[in-house]
Parts: structure tokens; sequence; C-alpha cells
């Protein structure tokens, strides 16, 4: 017999339909109803609410073969034949983060598509692959972010075992798996939960849509559960946390942590019982360091957060552009301030808000590898109008520059997949919704976003339609080709570099420094006796490195030490990292 629990406590009776088999609910205290069946594995179920004829979905289904809108089907987790029990994970410190979107990443788009591409990823020599998330939603294909069925792997990309073996293939080549989950609102079609119970808020959603109601114990059990069955079942590494300013937690500060906070401590005993790091990342847009600030401090306790001032300064410097909320950004004095003190808006004016925002960091006790960070990534690529990549915004010469910076910072790196290769192929905002009148509304809904950041919107392809997806997906054939393999070539360089070199993982605010020269436009990062210089200029510039100029470890373009060695002659657009020595 198999028993099944579902958490129902409006409702005055429940059934529960398993394979040919009908069984009465009982009723349990907390508003839980229990009921027993003979359902192997295999065998699909559903519930059935007071007098509906509807059978529904389980909200903890582990199987949803039928998608969303269909019957669960029973999984054992224990049955699954792991061959990764030696793996002790990768610690976040000195990683270098992949993140890749299981549908376009492969001709295939599945998880067994992704196996076949890992090694790539290991000859590239990152550390941590990082997952769009994959639990299941209406349609066949989506970025991941309008997730109804949060304990379900999306069936078309390979259901649960599908993602357990990208995970024990990863695990067996070195990788650790981080995976993005969505806990601050669900998706606007196939969502099931209103009808079980008290799961949402009273209160007007977000823009991407309905918000749990976190002020009920079963609610955020709900959330912290589904963490950690991520973390347990899957074997995944870590997770990144979406958009977690969204979260509105109307217990915080009235005698209760904040979920996020009940979330870390959770995922720590896991880590502890496991032997492994489990990494929690958040995505937040508050540049507000609450989110990495211990718990006993008054923090949230996780483990790092998205930096977005560092991808805009990196940005708006490399391409020219200032619309939008690059406004602030795109010049040598704000990279300075953002490599030091990882924000710019910490305290200050922000002209895209029209207020002060965020709020500064302890430098002296906060690691740079707290603060994850990029060039692109799939909301800053997938969100224009178009999907562009930085490719078609800047010269190859700049996207070199571009690589050197990002993985010279003391910062955690994150690539966007394709962008060691410089990959040509756009990345627009896709969707397949089953539902008419919601398909109907995504375009123009788009449209008006997209309007408000001051995209030029005349090449965007309408989300519905299955070209939008269909060009999302990576062209490998690029790798060999002219341009595409010299940058991944590069790439390859850089990363072995910063593995070889500790003064480049470095994650010590306090013993980063740099300098500038505004209109002459070059730039210099301090790591030790490593010098990052750049050239933006587009013509040779002498760029002083206040130390003697030693080994030339790496140069994207012509380099010449100047006679006192004070310095460099650096070719147009061009960075180099070079180790310095004593003076004699």
């Amino acid at each position: 017999m198999t028993t099944f629990l579902v958490w129902a406590p409006a409702a005055r009776r429940v059934v529960l339909r398993a394979g040919g088999r009908t069984a009465r609910a009982v009723r349990a205290p907390g508003g839980w109803w229990t009921a027993h069946a003979p359902a192997p594995p295999g065998t699909d179920y559903g519930w059935q609410l007071d007098d509906s004829p509807d059978v529904l979905p389980d909200p903890r289904a582990a199987w949803l073969p039928h998608g969303v809108e269909g019957r669960g089907r029973v999984y054992d987790h224990a049955a699954f034949p792991w061959t990764d029990g030696d793996w002790t994970g990768r610690p976040l410190a000195g990683a270098v983060l992949y993140e890749l979107h299981i549908g376009t990443f492969s001709p295939e788009g599945t998880f067994d598509g992704a196996i076949e591409r890992l090694d790539h990823l290991v000859g590239l020599g990152v550390t941590h692959v990082e997952v769009l998330p994959v639990n299941a939603l209406a349609g066949e294909w989506n970025w991941g972010y309008d997730g109804v069925g949060w304990y379900a792997v999306h069936e078309p990309l390979g259901g649960p075992d599908g993602f357990k073996r990208f995970v024990d293939a990863c695990h067996a080549r070195g990788l650790a798996v981080l995976l993005d989950v969505v806990y601050n609102h669900l998706g606007p079609s196939g969502n099931h939960l209103p009808r079980f119970g008290p799961y949402l808020t009273d209160h007007a959603g977000t823009a991407w849509g309905d918000v749990l109601d976190l002020g009920r114990a079963t609610v955020r059990r709900y959330v912290v559960d589904n963490a950690l069955m991520w973390l347990r079942d899957y074997h995944v590494d870590g997770l990144r946390l979406d958009a977690v300013h969204a979260l509105v937690d109307p217990l915080a500060g009235r005698g209760h942590p904040h979920v996020l906070a009940e979330l870390s401590a959770a995922v720590e005993r896991l880590a502890g019982e496991l032997g492994r790091p489990l990494p929690l990342i958040a995505e937040s847009d508050l540049n507000d360091p609450i989110m990495i600030e211990p718990r006993e401090a008054g923090g949230y306790g996780l483990d790092a957060q998205w930096d977005d001032d560092v991808h805009h300064a990196l940005h708006a410097l490399l391409t020219g552009e200032r619309q939008g909320y690059y406004g602030d950004f795109g010049s040598l004095t704000v990279l300075a301030k953002v490599v030091r003190d990882a924000f710019l808006h910490d305290g200050r004016f922000s002209s895209f808000r029209g207020r002060r925002h965020g709020r500064p960091i302890d430098r002296a006790r906060t690691s740079g590898h707290q603060f994850v960070v990029c060039l692109q990534n799939h909301d800053q690529v997938g969100n224009r109008a178009a999907g562009e990549r930085l490719p078609e915004l800047t010269s190859p010469a700049r996207l070199r520059i571009g690589a050197v910076l990002l993985l010279s910072l003391p910062f955690t790196p994150m690539l966007w997949m394709g962008e060691e290769w410089a990959a040509a192929t756009r990345w627009p905002y896709f969707t397949s919704h089953p539902d008419p009148v919601l398909a109907a509304a995504i375009g123009p809904g788009r449209l008006e976003e997209f309007g408000r950041h001051g995209w030029d919107t005349s090449a965007m392809i309408d989300p519905q339609d299955p070209a939008a997806f269909r060009a999302a997906r990576l062209d490998w054939s690029e790798l060999t080709r002219p341009g595409h393999a010299e940058m991944l070539g590069l790439y390859r360089r850089l990363i072995a570099l910063r593995a070889a070199e500790p003064e480049l993982r470095d994650g010590d605010l306090t013993a980063v420094a740099s300098g500038f020269d505004e209109d002459a436009e070059w730039f210099v990062l301090h790591r030790g006796a490593l010098r990052v210089a750049v050239n933006l200029a587009g013509e040779t510039r002498r760029v002083p490195l206040s130390a003697t100029a030693g080994e030339v470890l790496l140069a994207t373009g012509p380099l010449t030490p100047t006679a006192d060695g004070a310095a460099v002659e650096l070719g147009a657009e061009t960075a180099a990292v070079v180790r310095t020595r004593p003076a004699e």
C-alpha cells in the first residue's frame, strides 16, 4: 500500500484516484488529508475535491508525464541508480559558473542532449553549471520561469530521471550543478493550488503571476521542502533563487525570521548531513548586503547574490549604451567604484529609479566571491527586444577586453551559454502558452515592457512564434569558424590563468585597487603582483602599472613594455595581464 498526503484545509471531502482505484481520504490535523491505495511507482493518480468531477494533479507530484493539467504519476526517488557516491561538491570560492537553458543548449533540447555537450564545459574549465528552471509548466517550451508544478521536472526536457542523469553525468566530470528556482511567483497558466487551499495571497501578484501567501506555515514549508528536495533527491549542489526582492513575507520582523533566513538555516543543516557545500545564491535588485549577512547579525545567511551593477558597468563601457538602467554607468570611474565596492548604488541616487538605492557592503567582512557577476546572462540578453548578444553590440576587440576583465575581477564570474565562442545566435523571449487568451497577450505585453526600457522593438519576434524558440538554439558548428574559435581559445586561456594564479581568484576586496584615466581611456586593475591593463581607446596608449613590468601572461593585442619598465604601450582596444616584480 502507498500512502498519499495532500493539504486541502477547506475541503469537506477528498478522494484519491490512483490507477483504476478510488480511496476516500481521511482528514488529519492541520488541514491535511491522507489516503492509502495499492499504487506502485508508475501508477497515475490525482485528487478530487468535494463535488467536483475534476481529477487534479497533486501539488507535490514528483512526476507529471501528462503535463500540468493531467494526473501525476507515482515516482520512487530511491530507485535511480546514482553513480556519484564519492562526490563531495565544489566550493563557490574560486568558481567559474556557466549558465545554460536546457531547451536551447543542444539541438535535442533535452537533458540527454545536454549531457553530450558536457565535455566541452570541462575543456573550457568551468566548475559549476547553473541550469535555468526545469520544473513543470504549461506548454512545451519556455524560459522556465512560468512553473506551476514545482515538485516535478518538465517532461519535454526528460522528466525526473532525465534530470538525474544530467546531474550524475556532471558529477562524473567534476562539474557541480546549480539550479535556478522560482519562489516569487507562479506561472500564469496551469496553477491549481487555489483549488486545494489558501496557497496564494489575497493581495495583488507580480507582473509575472500570482504569489504565495508566506504568512501561512504550511505554505512556507511548501517552499522550504521544495528547495530541500532538489538538493537531496536530485543531488543538486546549490540553488539560484530568482528575484527574491519580489518575495513578500508578512511574518518577517514580527518575531519570525524572513523566509530566506528560514530557508538558509534548513539548507545549512542539510549540507551538514550530506557533507558537501550547498550554496544559495540570490538574484536581488535591492543592492542590499542583508542577503549575505549572517543570520545571527540579522541577515538572511545566503551564500552569494547576483550583482547587476558590475554587469551594467561592463556592458555600458563596452557598448556605449546609456538608455534605461544603464544611465548611470559607462565610465571608468564607475568601473573602479564597482570593482572596489561591488555596488555603484549603495545609498547613492539612481537616475533610473529616481531615488537613492542600495546599502554599502562591509568590505572587510564581505568576500568578493559572494557576488556573482557577468558580461551576459539570460535576462540581459533575452530581455532585449530582439535577444541580441554582445557580439552584435560591440567590436570583437572590446569583447575580448570584457572577457579579460570579467575573469580577473575579485568576484565569482558567470558565463552565459555560447558566450565563450561569441555565439551569433540571438536568444529572444519565447513561450508556448496553450491558453489562447494568454498567448495573444504576451506579444503586446512585451512590446510595452521593452518600450519602457528604450529597446528597439522593430526586430522583435512574437514570443509565441515557434521561430523565436528555434532561433534561440545554440549553433555548435560555430566553434571552429574564424572569429569564434579564437574567442573560445581566449576564454580557455583566461579560465586556466585564473585557476593557476591565486591572485586572480582572491576575493579580498580590501586588497583591490585600480588606476585609470577617463580621457585617455585606460584602466589598470591591481591583483596583488598582477596588473590587468586595458586600453579602450582607438589608438595605442601608454598605461602605467605602478610597478615594474615582468612576464606578460596574456595579451589580446600589441603590447610593448616601456624602457623604464613602469608602464606598457598597449595597442588600440587591447587588454593584458602582466606580472610585476619588485623594483631593483
